[in-house]
């Protein structure tokens, strides 16, 4: 029921036993993303195939075809190709939903314990209801968004990873209400008759309100009382929960978007094409019809004794009204529908290349490729903008402690590294033979620091320790001696494991105090603060004490803020430090500076004073306590700084660099914080430090964000800005809060124009919704062709919203890929996806749209020419057979064989020439201009067909001295002279020969000849009499030497003029391809050298490496006590990463020469 408390409507929830409830958002946990069912599936999928403007057209003919008095042509000679487009189409579309319906049935059939009379029985999801109480246990999904009740951890605590929803693999700690904490069991929930006032359904995914009134009480719930659907249980035995929205109405299907037919640039421009195709068509038919009543009333009344009018005809002005429709259903054939049937065969035989293509399967996963919407590979070849998420799909999300600097001291994980000291090892180092407690996760080969700290430096010793124990860090022993570590952050995760590696092991902690095995010795440390981190801070620290009594500050935090609190007799160390921080910040490393500072005992209860105060204030508590921890963080001691790797995914950054030299702009859209996300960008090579200017866009107000962008330079318009533009990139990094009031309808604009002249852009702390509300952005007011690749449930409502959605097959569930175009296992597939499927698709279906539209222009306009021959009688020159099978048999399958397989160049140098791609992008292979030359040259083609056999026979005589000019060997002369020429033109236009292609041209060219002689054979004439009364003539008029000159002729002007069109369009204007061809020609002569990529020399400049996924308030939540117990969580596995440094000298490149050869990137 729904009640008005306030002013949004909230929805009422009420623990049930499985009884109805009448609240009209009390919906069914089923979730649907199939778009038909038994009942829709016709109408709706007929709907949908109707908005082609070409079927529509298809059946207006066939309609026109039914009226006898118009129709010359038989009515089954358009329905049958009609339905059986409907049907192919049909079908390929009930086949792709249903998948969808076999995937959402995995989901709605999984199994959650709900209690109901008291019991806790297996339901499935989709039986779910809003009031069930469900029992989640560790690693299980949750099925709803529930209200945390109870929870086997301490205080009601529970660990939860939010991967799918925001794309984050920290995990997040959630609580529930004092007062439900004790409903750890069956009997006690089962009395529990609480009942919950909330907001409405919403996309939110960080905002929760609402209200339980439970014994005569009332109780405030907040986001962090709430598991949501798609997050999971981690590190947690169990825990209770009651359903508050389910299905549709939790936050993660309403961040989902809905379900959109996508089509490609091709498919409307077809639509309007076939409008155009249409009105030239009737401009034909009423230049015909005109013809017809002129004939008709000047000549036709003197044929009126042996060729009367039909008795329905009783002027010349109605008769030429019937002839206008007849020449119409004649002429149709410009559009036959057996192009649409081609098109879906060729993007079919495309899908399947793809799924075939073993460079695209990971081994490692055994997943391949899989085209899930087969109706965009073309658009494939177009990409102009892409938008990626970044965790899990540029990165692996596995964080490695890779370099450290000690006292001045660089220490790296990989033994060739130049920063390396000491003797490097081919093997990584074994802690474990030392210290039995190492997790033998770490893989480091700098045998010097492990010597430093076993020969007690105590300067790496400090290192270390400060590791160990500033932190939030919970630990958990499952068996002895095997500890896991449970993390806020894997930032946090890997440095702790890195202490514990080098024999500074974090044990357990109580609130008070942290014990850490420090070289096999246990040591407790009293804990006598936490000065939490926050994302303005940007460190933290912990204030301990020692068993000897000593007070110790330990920080670490941000290089940028925590230089500016040492002491100054750290100058000279830390010049050293930053060098160090360049280079690491240089390789996209996440840094971290750490400190320490000892304090004396007055100076201790004199701030724990103030501390404390500050933290009993109701009022600028958070003020108070910000201006407390700058008071204790002043004077400290440079200890060093640590350098971690997110580890990207193979590939990555080559990907990258090669999709930006084939002129795609990259976006990464992402739920992490800002310094995360740009210290990913430089990983990846999104960002470099010889970029002009890195902007970012912080504002919190709308006229921050204004004022913000104002500063920045726009669109070039102007010769000053164009030429600023021009001579250096630009990249610009928003937050989430400064990009709603950007995507605000009075600012929009200005936003677009500031991001068009950024070769990278990084939205980060963004919600799914956002990321949807992005590429719509960027779809209005670009008109490019968008495709968003992401891995998570968070990243299904841009997938679904852009023109081509990819989802990545990884670690967070298979919602992504469930609401994809295409999937595969990593990111690196993608310059294949693009660069060679899409390109090739996009160029074979370009290909085939202007041979296919020449070939029957060919063919249709001899009927025009004809017209002015006949009396305007609507006499068609070819019998109906041939017209019948032109389009089924004789030219079907040679430039099916063309639209499939054809090839520009191969597909090493579409990799090797980036450039290849740019003709996709700006749409230059067929577009109207494209569409108006071979609609010429069919025309052109027309022409000669016609009026060269028409002259030649007209003079013509056979050997025995009759006239060769008669209708019927006019026709197959006119015939095969056409099947002749669109064979030679599909010759020279096929650029790459298979086994196939031969088959199909000769093959089809042999079929006609096969078909016309059996047409006029005697046997047919003698069984069909009235069907087949061209006997012999297809003999008696190919003996003929003048027919076969004829034909010759017909051939040569036909295919000069191409033939010299096009080497003067490759000797003066060459396109890309043709220059490739070229370098690949001289290339065979002369033995190819390889080109030197050597690594740049670095900048000087300093840019903060500074990365730190952490919550704020954790700190507290640890020393109030509230999530202890005996120990807990997380362990981190960690690879080494392969450079990709050759990028930067790629890039260099772009514009320049080598060894005089021309760099097409």
């Amino acid at each position: 029921m729904v009640l008005c408390h306030f002013k949004i409507s909230p929805e009422r929830t009420e623990a049930r036993e499985k009884i109805p409830l009448h609240s009209k958002h009390c919906w069914s946990n089923c979730i649907v993303t199939s778009k038909y069912n038994i009942i829709t599936f016709l109408p709706v999928n007929l709907f949908e195939q109707f908005q082609e403007v070409a079927n529509t057209y298809f059946l207006f003919l066939l309609i026109l075809q039914l009226i006898p008095q118009i129709s010359s042509l038989s009515w089954f000679t358009t329905i049958v190709p009609l339905v059986l487009v409907l049907s192919i189409t049909a079908v390929k579309d009930a086949t792709d939903d249903y998948f969808r319906h076999k995937s959402d049935n995995q989901v709605n059939n999984r199994q959650s314990q709900v209690l109901l009379n008291g019991i806790l029985q297996n339901e499935k999801w989709m039986n779910v209801r809003v009031g069930d109480i469900i029992k989640l246990e560790n690693n299980q999904f949750v099925a709803a968004d529930l209200l945390l009740l109870s929870s086997t951890e301490p205080h009601g605590l529970c660990y939860i990873e939010t991967a799918e929803l925001d794309g984050e693999t920290n995990m997040k700690v959630r609580q529930s209400l004092s007062v439900t904490s004790e409903l750890g069991d069956p009997d006690k929930l089962a009395q529990f008759d609480g009942e919950v006032v909330c907001e409405p359904p919403n996309n939110k995914l960080d905002r929760f309100s609402g209200t339980l009134y439970w014994r005569d009480c009332k109780y405030p719930l907040s986001n962090q009382n709430m598991l949501l659907r798609g997050c999971v249980l981690r590190n947690t035995e169990s825990c209770y929960g009651l359903v508050i929205f389910a299905g549709p109405d939790t936050k993660l299907m309403q961040n989902s978007g809905c379900t959109k037919f996508k089509r490609t640039s091709i498919d409307r421009l077809m639509n309007t094409l076939v409008l155009w195709i249409f009105g030239f068509l009737v401009c034909m038919g009423v230049i015909l019809a005109i013809g017809n009543a002129v004939w008709e009333r000047k000549a036709g009344s003197l044929f009126q004794n042996f060729l009367p009018w039909d008795p329905s005809v009783n002027n010349f002005l109605f008769s030429a009204f019937l002839s206008f429709w007849s020449y119409v259903i004649i002429l149709n054939t410009v559009v036959p529908i057996s192009l649409y049937v081609s098109v879906e065969v060729i993007r079919l035989g495309h899908s399947y290349f793809i799924n075939w293509d073993r460079k695209m399967y990971c081994s490692h996963s055994n997943t391949a490729a899989e085209v899930r919407t087969t109706t965009l590979n073309e658009e494939l070849g177009q990409v102009e903008y892409i938008f990626s998420d970044k965790t899990g799909t540029l990165t692996q999300n596995i964080m490695s402690f890779n370099k450290c600097s000690i006292n001045g001291h660089a220490y790296a994980v990989c033994g060739d590294d130049t920063l390396m000291k000491g003797t490097s090892k081919a093997e990584p180092l074994d802690f474990s033979s030392w210290n039995p407690l190492a997790d033998g996760g770490l893989c480091f080969y700098d045998g010097s620091l492990l010597e430093a700290v076993k020969t007690g430096d105590l300067v790496a010793h400090e290192f270390f320790r400060l590791l160990s124990l500033c932190h939030t860090v919970m630990s958990e022993e499952k068996t002895e001696g095997a500890l896991v570590y449970k993390a806020q952050s894997p930032d946090e995760g890997a440095l702790v494991t890195a202490a514990r590696n080098f024999g500074f092991v974090f044990c357990s902690r109580t609130p008070g105090t942290v014990t850490v095995h420090e070289l096999g010795r246990p040591v407790t440390y009293t804990l006598l603060a936490i000065l939490d981190f926050n994302n303005i801070r940007k460190r933290m620290s912990v204030i301990v004490r020692n068993p000897e009594g000593r007070i110790r500050l330990y920080c670490k935090g941000a290089d940028t803020v925590l230089f500016d609190r040492l002491h100054p007799c750290n100058h000279e160390l830390m010049n050293i430090t930053t060098n160090h921080l360049n280079e690491y910040a240089s390789d996209g490393l996440r840094t971290l500076a750490l400190a320490y500072r000892d304090l004396t005992e007055d100076e201790w209860e004199e701030w724990a004073e103030l501390y404390r105060g500050a933290g009993r204030t109701v009022d600028f508590r958070e003020d108070r306590l910000a201006a407390a921890y700058e008071e204790i963080e002043q004077d400290m001691m440079l200890l060093g700084a640590t350098a971690i790797e997110d580890k990207l995914q193979e590939g990555v950054p080559e990907t990258i660099a090669i999709l930006s030299l084939a002129n795609i702009k990259i976006w990464v859209l992402t739920g992490d914080k800002q310094e995360t996300a740009v210290n990913i960008g430089y990983s990846c090579k999104m960002l470099t430090d010889d970029m002009t200017e890195i902007f970012i866009i912080n504002g919190h107000t709308v006229q921050g964000v204004r004022e913000e962008l104002s500063e920045k330079p726009k669109n070039p318009t102007s010769p000053t800005s164009l030429l600023e533009s021009i001579s250096g990139e630009f990249a610009l990094v928003i937050s989430g809060h400064s990009l709603a009031h950007a995507l605000e309808a009075d600012m929009e604009y200005e936003f677009v124009e500031t991001v068009s002249v950024c070769k990278a852009v990084i939205c980060c702390r963004v919600t799914p919704l956002q990321k949807a509300l992005v590429i719509e952005l960027i779809k209005r007011h670009k008109k490019a062709v968008t495709l968003a690749i992401g891995d998570g449930a968070n990243d299904v409502s841009m997938i679904k919203t852009a023109h081509i959605g990819v989802g990545i097959s990884g670690q967070e569930g298979i919602q992504a890929v469930l609401a994809s175009d295409y999937s595969f296992a990593q990111f690196r597939f993608l310059q294949r996806l693009l660069l060679v499927h899409g390109r090739w698709s996009y160029l074979r279906m370009c290909r085939f749209l202007c041979y296919f539209f020449y070939k029957n222009f060919a063919f249709t306009m001899v009927h025009f020419w004809f017209g002015f021959f006949c009396g305007f009688s609507a006499q068609t020159v070819y019998d109906q057979y041939f017209i019948t099978l032109y389009n089924i048999v004789y030219t079907s399958l040679p430039v099916l064989a063309m639209g499939i397989f054809d090839q520009d160049v191969p597909e090493q140098r579409s990799l090797e020439y980036p450039k290849l791609y740019e003709p996709g992008q700006l749409n230059l292979l067929f577009n109207k201009r494209e569409f108006f030359i071979c609609i010429t040259q069919g025309i052109y083609t027309s022409v000669v067909l016609f009026f060269v056999p028409y002259s030649v026979l007209s003079h013509a005589t056979q050997s025995n001295g009759i006239a060769l000019a008669d209708y019927q060997t006019f026709a197959v002369t006119t015939a095969t002279a056409l099947v002749i020429v669109v064979s030679v033109q599909i010759a020279l236009d096929t650029g790459y020969w298979t086994a196939i292609n031969h088959f199909f041209v000769w093959g089809s060219l042999g079929s006609y000849f096969t078909i016309l002689f059996v047409l006029h054979s005697d046997i047919l004439f003698s069984l069909f009499p009235q069907q087949f009364n061209f006997l012999g003539d297809a003999q008696n008029t190919l003996k003929q030497p003048v027919v076969w000159l004829t034909i010759a002729l017909a051939t040569v002007i036909c295919i000069a003029p191409v033939l010299a069109f096009r080497f003067l369009k490759v000797e003066l204007k060459p396109q890309l391809s043709d220059t490739v061809h070229t370098l690949l020609f001289h290339q065979k002569k002369r033995k190819p050298g390889g080109l030197s990529l050597g690594r740049l020399g670095r900048s000087g400049s300093h840019r903060s490496g500074y990365a730190f996924a952490h919550q704020e308030g954790f700190g507290e939540l640890i020393t109030s006590g509230k999530n202890m117990r005996l120990s807990s969580l997380a362990l981190a596995t960690f690879a080494s990463r392969h450079s990709a440094s050759w990028i930067d000298t790629l890039r260099k490149k772009k514009h320049g020469n080598i060894q005089n050869t021309p760099i097409l990137y």
